[in-house]
């Protein structure tokens, strides 16, 4: 390329070393006036396509500069895009494997509704500011499980929590609904440990959830418009969940007997009364989730605590519902925490 823009330079030179081999006293004066000429021309070319590649590196920076603006303000948006999706379906957009088309499919999922309990009293008994930062930060603290766990964030509603677990990606039917249990029982072990928190803050009130879980085939994809779309699941089975959440006990996770047969070799449950709901024929077999069996070990177990100066306690670990258990366990990390820091605080002083 380079020997292409340069022909007429390389040809010149060529001629006058032709020139110079015969004899300086030999040049005619017409052939050095000639040689001048063309390189005067020659140059001025140069000194032009220099010009322009100057011109053009300038407006290559510029474009960069502004490629890099335009990255920036576009990574600014994404970020932005990404609280109002699903991580996993923002992962689909980005990567290209999520359409924008408005259709959906049939899909075995496992459902979870979350609801508080008395949440109208506590939005009457707190400032709205008070209540946005409350509700929010039990969102992200929610969110954050939610997200660990790979589920689904569908959607809030109030203050209600819907996720599913099976879509877009799936670990297999067995292992979505295990994931959904131990994350329903990591939400309600982190929401004991808020409320001590909160009630240090001055929350008149504990937050306290019903969860419901459930297995069964919903549709699920893009619902809406081509101006305007969600991407969510609807059906019977979704319909059913909701009523399993309702019907559950306040700080407790119930589900549905399709879910417990995926997981019954992972958690202790008992099953409950048969419930009837309305629209459904049949009573609907739930089971209330007691623990994991991964962290329940010594469920069976009693144990005394000993506190000087006081009677012993002796606490029975199988007779202790979920939300009991949870709450004990966040009280006694309470309790060993402020221990932990009055030692400190001895030691320094």
């Amino acid at each position: 390329m380079a020997g292409e823009l340069l022909s007429q330079e390389i040809e010149t030179l060529d001629w006058c070393e032709t020139l110079v081999t015969q004899g300086l006293e030999f040049i005619p004066q017409t052939d050095f006036l000639r040689i001048t000429k063309d390189y005067r021309r020659l140059l001025k070319d140069l000194q032009r396509i220099l010009r322009i590649s100057d011109r053009n590196e300038l407006r290559l920076q510029k474009m960069s500069e502004e490629l890099q603006t335009e990255k920036k303000r576009f990574e600014t948006i994404a970020t932005r895009l990404s609280s109002y999706l699903p991580s996993q379906v923002y992962d689909s957009i980005f990567e290209g494997k999520q359409s924008f088309e408005v259709k959906s499919q049939r899909k075995l999922l496992t459902m979870f509704f979350s609801d508080i309990q008395g949440f109208t009293k506590i939005s009457e008994a707190l400032q709205p500011e008070r209540l946005t930062l409350l509700i929010n930060e039990y969102f992200s603290e929610m969110s954050a499980i939610a997200k660990e766990y790979g589920g689904t964030i569908d959607k809030f509603i109030g203050d209600s929590v819907m996720i599913f677990f099976g879509d877009p990606e799936t670990r297999g039917h067995d292992r979505d609904a295990l994931m959904t249990v131990q994350m329903a029982v990591a939400m309600q072990r982190r929401l004991s440990e808020l409320n001590i928190k909160w009630e240090k803050e001055g929350l008149p009130y504990p937050l306290i959830t019903r969860m419901g879980i459930n297995t069964g085939w919903c549709t699920v994809g893009n619902f809406g418009s081509n101006q305007r779309m969600s991407y969510t699941i609807i059906g019977g089975e979704v319909n059913l969940t909701s009523r399993i959440e309702s019907a559950c006990e306040p700080g407790g996770v119930l589900m549905a007997y399709e879910t417990y047969a995926l997981v019954k070799n992972h958690v202790v449950a008992v099953e409950s009364e048969p419930l009837p709901f309305k629209g459904i024929t049949r009573a609907v077999r739930t089971y209330l989730v007691k623990d994991l069996i991964a962290e329940d070990k010594a469920n069976e177990m009693e144990a005394t605590l000993e506190i000087p100066g006081h009677d012993p306690i002796n606490i029975s670990a199988s007779q202790l519902s979920l939300p009991e258990k949870l709450k004990l366990l966040a009280n006694l990390r309470d309790i060993a925490n402020q221990l932990d820091h009055t030692n400190h605080d001895r030691e320094n002083s």
